[in-house]
């Protein structure tokens, strides 16, 4: 399928690893610029050799206001303009409620949560210009129910309500806002991989017992959902948050 993303110019955050880089690598694929923003300089170093043209990477700390807007007009003094907005970047700190201290739900919020809502923010401007253009939100499906870290699933419960509310508001100048909330995804650097090759008897029971479909999901399992949200093949899908999980989600909406 022809997804029409040729020459879009996507900003991927969180880009250079794992679901991140697969969502890059993805429209990359499908012939738009892409400009990934990530934290780390040697794992940037590492995307611009392998995905070489029609890409840039910037360094820049996404819990940074400053830094955030330094990021988009780095984009548009490159590319002119911006199409797409992929906002991925997140994480997990903590334990349980009692024993997180406060400034680490700030941490959290402000890197999984207030980043996507800067960035939107930030260029909402220019997709309402043209009256076209996507923004995509990647929680996760603990953003819905019971799962994960406190801080983390607060703040991706958190950005599942921002995505909807934004949708309302911009659909109305052209613009698709709509979300991802992938469950358990295998990658080389995440979690996951950490926790199987520590104990891969429990890891593989918590499969057969937790995901219907009987496996990790990939992250290119999750990019190819991204890519056709983005496109126009989705014309009609606003304000939605897709789970890519195998099953695995308890909830039933």
């Amino acid at each position: 399928m022809d997804l029409q993303l040729t020459n879009k110019v996507v900003l991927v955050t969180g880009g250079s690893k794992g679901i991140g880089y697969a969502i890059a690598s993805a429209f990359h694929k499908e012939g738009a610029k892409v400009a990934i923003v990530a934290r780390g300089k040697e794992a940037l170093n590492d995307v611009q050799a392998k995905l070489k043209e029609n890409i840039i990477t910037i360094q820049a700390d996404m819990t940074i206001e400053i830094e955030r807007e330094q990021v988009i007009e780095k984009v548009l003094d490159t590319y002119g303009t911006i199409d797409i907005l992929i906002n991925n970047v997140g994480g997990s700190n903590g334990s349980t409620t009692a024993e997180t201290k406060l400034e680490l739900f700030h941490e959290a919020f402000e890197l999984n949560y207030f980043s996507a809502v800067h960035f939107s923010k930030l260029v909402l401007p220019y997709l309402k210009e043209k009256q076209a253009g996507s923004i995509i939100n990647i929680s996760s499906i603990f953003g819905r129910e019971a799962g994960g870290k406190v801080t983390y699933n607060s703040a991706k419960a958190a950005m599942i309500s921002f995505t909807k509310a934004l949708a309302d508001e911009a659909i109305k100048d052209g613009v698709r806002v709509n979300g991802v909330a992938p469950g358990s995804i295998l990658h080389p650097s995440g979690n996951w991989q950490r926790r199987l090759d520590e104990n891969p008897e429990k890891i593989n029971k918590f499969v057969q017992d937790e995901i219907p479909a009987g496996r990790f999901g990939t992250a290119d399992e999750v990019a190819n959902v991204v890519t056709f949200l983005a496109s126009e093949k989705a014309s009609w899908v606003v304000g939605a948050t897709i789970n890519v999980d195998g099953g695995q989600s308890k909830s039933n909406f």
